[in-house]
């Protein structure tokens, strides 16, 4: 029932279905978007005057102790840095490009850029860090032709900065360590400010660009995606819609998510400074060994509102059961919980509602939805009474879906004010995404919770690429099935890769939780993976994983017949995965080839787990 939720001002959204004659539906809701700023960094003058001394951000320093800016203190730094971002002759052409994580110094230059129409892109510090052969940052750079790149600690990223050939005095950082031109940070901070800032600002309109954001390349080489200021309000304007109460308080997030990413860079940050907000940055990540920072965080503050990726919830929720001070701390004053990035198994909602009731007497609510990056990110919206895995449901204020039939689904386009003009300096693959009506292809199909009652929205339904025929011409559907195995496997399946294309049976390639197939086999840290992964308690649990699917299947499409477990995880500079830990299905299946041919061999080797 609604009334076991904690007690929070929602928004209301009322469906309005178009039927077509060729077969294509039209879906809205009934109430208008409202009014938005004409600019993002409008929303910072406006708090500056009116709660000056507020937070608006906050990180830890060295010695741990939370350093804290007002949004007066914000704003006189963001001038600044606009004034030497101004003098260095940055542009669209040459706009700023930032290649470090989040901190304080990240988001006052961004800010700093789209404050005088300068566009910024924050690309991922895997890119620079993690990758061997630099490709996607090589690709990344050639596309925007920077005039800036800001790091933190220039040492770190030296063999990045010599791959794309950045030139002395381009080069902006934290630390400059023995970079050669390497610029300080702290200069750019004390840069006098003329007349210049003020004229560059009142130039920026609702259809200046703000940023390019780069997608996570999960089936090919990122794209640049214009983010423009009306995208970004018009964006915000549909949350806050979404959940007034944001309006009522302001915001306080405890976020840990990239900014390179929507998520973050654009859904969290906007809150904060569309709201009025405070952001204390999150130094921890839900992985081994960097999740205890985030607890420590949320042992300080105590947010309103919190966002998370579901296996930072998975963690949060071993940590919360375990210590009683955390529990009353964290959901103090929750007003509500949000995932996105990947479907959240059923098990850890229903532990987190257990402990919100355990602590408040109720739950706090937990929603969901569909968007992209090049939709800023919000399209839909679940609402509370239909919220759970796989549930997208109605459009955002603003927003027309439109539901074209492809084959036996329902594929998703959408037009909103909130949909990017389209990729930077690639107009072929711009032209390729929209169609003739000018409706963004998502590339993503849903279908209706019940065809009869469309105000209750819309399921995921898939990915229209992903999908394949049996040899006997029977589609897969890989999305469904592969949630459907994630949930099953939890907590030991960190990710699945469905094969069977042109075969007559599903396999899957799977990608083991290590650390947690590790405590199931009970060998110690030094065990290598292939000896964990070989252990009888861990080929039983993926054995029976395989009896618990096949007898819940309702045919060919859904029956897993065999499966492998991957002691090698999914390579970046392979394209098997984003920098987000997204899979690319498509690449691990063509790079793993012989994998696919051994789990349909005709006499399998030990290491294909097989139910025939």
């Amino acid at each position: 029932m609604l009334d076991s939720f904690r007690d929070v001002r929602l928004g209301t959204a009322t469906a309005h279905l178009a039927r077509r004659d060729d077969g294509v539906q039209l879906l809205r809701v009934e109430e208008p978007l409202g009014e938005y700023p004409e600019t993002l960094m409008g929303c910072l003058d406006y708090w500056a005057a009116v709660a000056p001394d507020r937070c608006f951000v906050a990180q830890r320093d060295g010695a741990g102790e939370w350093q804290r800016l007002s949004y007066a203190e914000t704003l006189t730094r963001v001038r600044s840095l606009a004034q030497g971002l101004l003098d260095a002759g940055l542009n669209a052409e040459r706009p700023l490009a930032i290649l470090s994580g989040n901190s304080v110094e990240h988001l006052l230059l961004a800010m700093a850029a789209m404050y005088v129409g300068i566009p910024y892109a924050p690309i991922s510090p895997a890119y620079s860090l993690v990758s061997k052969d630099f490709g996607k940052l090589r690709h990344i750079t050639d596309l925007l032709t920077p005039g800036m790149v800001l790091v933190d600690q220039a040492d770190d990223f030296a063999a990045a900065l010599a791959a794309v050939q950045v030139d002395d005095g381009t080069c902006l950082a934290l630390e400059p360590g023995s970079i050669s031109g390497a610029r300080a940070f702290a200069e750019l901070l004390d840069t006098p400010v003329s007349e210049a800032v003020d004229a560059a600002h009142a130039t920026v309109t609702p259809d200046t660009i703000a940023k390019f954001l780069f997608t996570s390349g999960s089936t090919g080489m990122p794209k640049g995606v214009i983010n423009t200021n009306r995208m970004l309000c018009a964006n915000q304007e549909m949350l806050a819609a979404q959940m007034p109460f944001l309006r009522d308080e302001p915001p306080v997030l405890v976020d840990w998510l990239p900014w390179n990413h929507t998520f973050g860079g654009n859904h969290n940050i906007g809150i904060v400074l569309y709201n009025g907000g405070s952001l204390y940055i999150d130094d921890g990540r839900p992985v081994p060994g960097e999740f205890d920072k985030t607890i420590a965080n949320l042992r300080d503050i105590a947010p309103t509102v919190y966002f998370n990726v579901p296996k930072g919830f998975e963690i949060l929720v071993d940590h919360l059961k375990r210590d009683d001070a955390l529990r009353e701390t964290f959901f103090s004053r929750l007003n509500l919980m949000f995932f996105a990035a990947a479907g959240l198994s059923q098990h850890i909602w229903d532990e987190l509602d257990r402990l919100a009731i355990q602590t408040l007497g109720c739950k706090v609510g937990m929603l969901t939805g569909l968007g992209a990056t090049e939709t800023a990110p919000s399209a839909m919206f679940a609402s509370l009474e239909e919220s759970q895995s796989g549930v997208v449901g109605l459009p955002a204020r603003g927003v027309t879906v439109k539901l074209v039939p492809n084959g036996s689904k329902l594929e998703c386009r959408v037009k909103g004010p909130s949909v990017m003009p389209g990729y930077w300096r690639q107009p072929e693959v711009t032209a390729r995404s929209f169609d003739d009506e000018g409706f963004y292809c998502l590339g993503d199909a849903v279908k209706f919770i019940d065809p009869a009652e469309p105000q209750r929205g819309m399921r995921f339904d898939g990915r229209i690429s992903e999908d394949f025929k049996l040899d006997t011409g029977t589609w897969v559907s890989v999305g469904p099935l592969r949630a459907r195995i994630i949930e099953a496997g939890a907590p030991h399946v960190k990710d699945v890769v469905i094969a069977g294309l042109d075969r007559s049976y599903v396999s899957i390639l799977i990608f083991p939780d290590m650390p947690k197939c590790r405590e199931l086999a009970g060998l110690g840290n030094g065990a290598e993976n292939a000896a964990v992964l070989a252990s009888e308690p861990v080929r039983e649990r993926f054995l029976q994983l395989l009896r618990d699917l096949d007898s819940e299947s309702t045919g060919s499409a859904s029956r897993v017949r065999r499966a492998m477990l991957l002691a090698e995880p999914p390579r970046l500079d392979a394209n098997e995965a984003t920098d987000k830990g997204s899979i690319n299905q498509r690449a691990v299946l063509e790079n793993r080839a012989d994998l696919v041919d051994a789990l349909y061999a005709v006499e399998p080797s030990e290491d294909v787990l097989r139910l025939d």
